[in-house]
């Protein structure tokens, strides 16, 4: 299995809006110009249908998991500035970033592979580590993402699992961002129709 690393992409539109989008960046080790990685967004997408218009994107490295799951319940409005070498935008936040070009696309009726090599990268602030409450806030903010494929039962098990670690080592924004996860997960099985 390849390496994922989990951001947050911006890309822009054909008017050269911002986008923001949390994601899993797939590795790409062997490309011969060294690092480089794969964005796979899910048709239909903003980040899919920019790719394609603006064929660059921004990696920001974050360790503010209320942004990620900010994202996910609605509010894509952050502060960015904009970045150097390729069109797009880092966000404030960003501890570090890459710039992203894309040299090729794999189609794929589901997620088409966007094929991207790194032309910038840039430190903005040391990273201090993550606690347990960080990473099992990303992992709900997956799930939140898959709502629609994967069985009721095994997003309730896995959000009680990981309610251990939020209860256990959260601060207050790896509190506020689970409640927004959790709140948009209940939404959804509320909406539902029964099974």
């Amino acid at each position: 299995m390849p390496m994922i690393r989990e951001c947050i992409v911006t890309t822009l539109n054909e008017e050269g809006r911002v986008h923001i989008a949390p994601l899993g960046l797939i590795a790409e080790p062997l490309v011969a110009d060294g690092e480089g990685w794969i964005i796979a967004p899910f048709r239909p997408s903003a980040t899919l249908d920019n790719l394609r218009a603006t064929p660059f994107a921004v990696a920001n490295f974050i360790d503010d998991v209320l942004i990620f799951a900010g994202c996910l319940t609605g509010n894509k409005d952050w502060p960015v500035w904009a970045s150097t070498h390729v069109p797009g935008a880092v966000l404030e936040a960003a501890l570090s970033h890459a710039e992203l070009a894309v040299d090729h696309v794999e189609e794929d009726e589901l997620r088409p592979r966007f094929h991207c090599r790194v032309v910038h990268e840039a430190m903005h602030a040391p990273f201090k580590g993550f606690n347990r409450a960080q990473a099992a806030v990303i992992e709900a903010a997956i799930l939140a993402t898959r709502l629609h494929m994967l069985p009721r039962e095994k997003i309730e098990r896995e959000l009680a699992y990981l309610q251990i670690a939020v209860e256990k080592t959260a601060g207050a924004r790896e509190h506020a961002a689970w409640r927004l996860l959790v709140e948009k997960i209940e939404d959804h099985y509320k909406h539902a129709p029964p099974a």
